[in-house]
């Protein structure tokens, strides 16, 4: 299996499988918080969530990073990025464990409230941060060029850590559902979550404090905050294949994050009543954990694809298929078609990723990597939460509408034709050179790259 020889490759590297722990215990530990938020703020047995309230829940979790986004890009190529992964996961301990004391004891002043989600947007807006960091450090772990090699290994990390964290999160919950109170339940998976984010700290102290960069030690001064930002932008206008991958990374989380929003509607409001709550919980683990198997599977097929027909095809070929997986069978509206849907827009969706994590990162130079990486996370957020807004208009409150799903569909068309356009002449083969090789682990010469 491809991943795995990718894996078997880059696990000779000893700085690779210490980063590789650190990412599994910090997404692990994410996937469990965001279970507890859901089950907090949207499945609670007296709320009927809409497509506003979803929207609410993102705007303030992500849009506060985005704001932030260009100031901490500029730490991460000053600042050890060892430190930042350690800092960032106390800090979300403290965290962790501060939400779990105050939704046990219930949120039900005005107050309260404020003080909760004013921790969780600390918390999601650190992982953003974390995720960046972790993204920018990838190159100091391994050879330049196995770049795709671990940009197909990786990603595959964090579904799977998703789908151990939060399936752990949802049968926790579940279990506790009935036995103890909902607000004590969801404490619980709070202070879990927290339990994880301290593993990935302990875990991060095994890396020396400047193994993962940046190169050089420039001090940080105010002024470089705007001036950072600015060259970033600078040279991702030089490294086309980089800027126009982000470009497009932007344009497939819209639809995407509209689809995502009134899926959760459908399972919460259309296929089951608003009291059954711990029914719409478990379906909704169901399909979070086959669009996470897509993500991983994607891992697997990408390098495989990607070296056969190219990136620049197999980019267009998934926007395509993204675009009929809308109509059919997403647009049939039951459970058996959302999930086939939902699986293979999973692979698609991340290859889609793979592909723009590689053009970042064989095209942008080290200096940049930590900017023009917390851009890219900044696009991520701030296309969710355009796409919930989006819903707020469109979407009906039980999230059942065809035409949405034809316009997605024609969304996705119209960014593959663009970027079939838009990509002639780039090289966006670079960094795959590793895939170049005989089962003995002998580069095989390609004259056509």
């Amino acid at each position: 299996m491809e991943f795995l020889r990718g894996l078997r490759q880059l696990w000779r590297h000893r700085l690779f499988r210490r980063l590789f722990a650190v990412r599994v215990a910090a997404q692990a530990a994410d996937a469990v918080l965001q279970v507890a938020l859901a089950s907090f703020v949207l499945f609670s047995p007296e709320r009927q969530p809409d497509a506003a309230a979803i929207a609410g829940v993102l705007a303030i979790t992500l849009l506060p990073f985005s704001v932030l986004g260009p100031f901490v890009s500029v730490v991460l190529d000053r600042v050890s990025r060892r430190q930042v992964l350690l800092i960032t996961e106390l800090c979300r301990t403290v965290l962790g464990l501060g939400l779990a004391v105050l939704v046990a004891g219930g949120v039900t002043s005005g107050g309260r409230e404020i003080i909760f989600y004013g921790g969780v947007l600390l918390a999601m807006s650190l992982n953003r941060f974390l995720l960046a960091a972790l993204s920018a450090s990838l190159p100091h772990t391994v050879e330049p060029e196995e770049y795709l090699v671990a940009n197909s290994v990786v990603p595959t990390v964090g579904p799977a850590a998703v789908i151990i964290g939060g399936g752990l999160a949802t049968g926790i919950r579940l279990v506790l559902s009935g036995r103890v109170p909902a607000s004590t339940a969801d404490g619980v998976l709070f202070a879990l979550a927290a339990c994880g984010f301290a593993v990935s700290a302990l875990l991060s102290l095994r890396m020396g404090r400047r193994v993962l960069g940046p190169d050089g030690t420039v001090r940080t001064r105010a002024a470089d905050v705007a001036r950072g930002l600015i060259d970033a932008v600078g040279h991702l206008r030089q490294r086309r294949e980089a800027g126009l991958g982000l470009v497009m990374i932007g344009l497939h989380r819209i639809p995407y994050g509209v689809v995502t929003v009134a899926s959760i509607l459908v399972y919460r409001n259309y296929f089951h009543r608003v009291d059954q709550v711990d029914a719409a919980i478990g379906d909704l683990g169901v399909l979070a954990a086959v669009t996470g198997i897509g993500f991983v599977l994607a891992a697997a097929v990408t390098p495989i694809v990607r070296h056969r027909i190219g990136a620049r095809a197999w980019m267009v070929c998934c926007f395509i298929g993204s675009a009929v997986l809308q109509v059919f069978p997403g647009a049939t509206y039951t459970r058996v078609g959302i999930l086939i849907a939902a699986f293979c827009c999973g692979v698609l969706a991340q290859a889609i990723k793979i592909n723009v994590d590689t053009f970042v990162q064989a095209h942008v130079d080290d200096d940049y990597k930590g900017r023009v990486f917390v851009i890219y996370d900044m696009i991520f957020n701030v296309s969710l939460v355009l796409a919930a807004v989006i819903c707020v208009g469109v979407v009906p409150d039980n999230g059942k509408s065809v035409p949405v799903l034809v316009v997605i569909a024609g969304c996705y068309l119209v960014t593959g034709i663009g970027f079939a356009l838009l990509s002639r002449g780039l090289d966006l083969d670079h960094g795959s050179e590793s895939l170049d090789r005989t089962p003995d682990g002998t580069a095989v010469a390609d004259d056509n790259r």
